[in-house]
């Protein structure tokens, strides 16, 4: 009875919170598709736009989405609805990417060949004293107050 009161009280299941992966499967358009075939998954369209004179970089507030990633070997359900063609196929076989979109199936949705990275890193996932916070640049020692002997 404890867990179900400390369920109840600690999660929130509004549609406008993201906080499960069952509430993502629920959201993402077509997701008995997507469930069947591949993974939901978020997605975050951002822009990046770099002047050259002067050197700087801006960066666009993220939109979040729903979309869906396909395994490999179901790529028939972007070929049934003719939202990929042959040399679409090939193109992103070639890089050994696989195909994702956003948007419901049956409504124009947004197809794109993604990479798949191996090597990405699910922080929550591992001892976070060992984690290493992003490239950026470590802070110097204060060598004026520190004594030598």
């Amino acid at each position: 009875m404890g867990a179900g009161v400390a369920f109840d009280t600690s999660v929130n299941l509004e549609p406008s919170n993201v906080a499960s992966r069952d509430i993502l499967d629920r959201q993402t358009p077509s997701s008995e598709v997507c469930m069947a075939n591949g993974a939901s998954a978020m997605v975050f369209d951002q822009r990046v736009f770099l002047s050259l004179n002067p050197f700087n970089m801006y960066v666009a507030q993220p939109e979040v989405k729903p979309g869906c990633v396909l395994r490999r070997s179901n790529w028939n359900v972007l070929e049934r609805n003719q939202l990929v063609d042959e040399t679409m196929e090939k193109d992103c076989k070639r890089g050994m990417n696989t195909f994702a979109f956003v948007g419901d199936l049956d409504k124009s949705p947004e197809v794109s060949c993604v990479y798949h990275s191996e090597e990405a890193e699910n922080q929550f996932m591992k001892d976070p004293r060992k984690a290493v916070l992003g490239d950026g640049e470590q802070p110097r020692p204060n060598l004026a107050n520190k004594s030598f002997r």
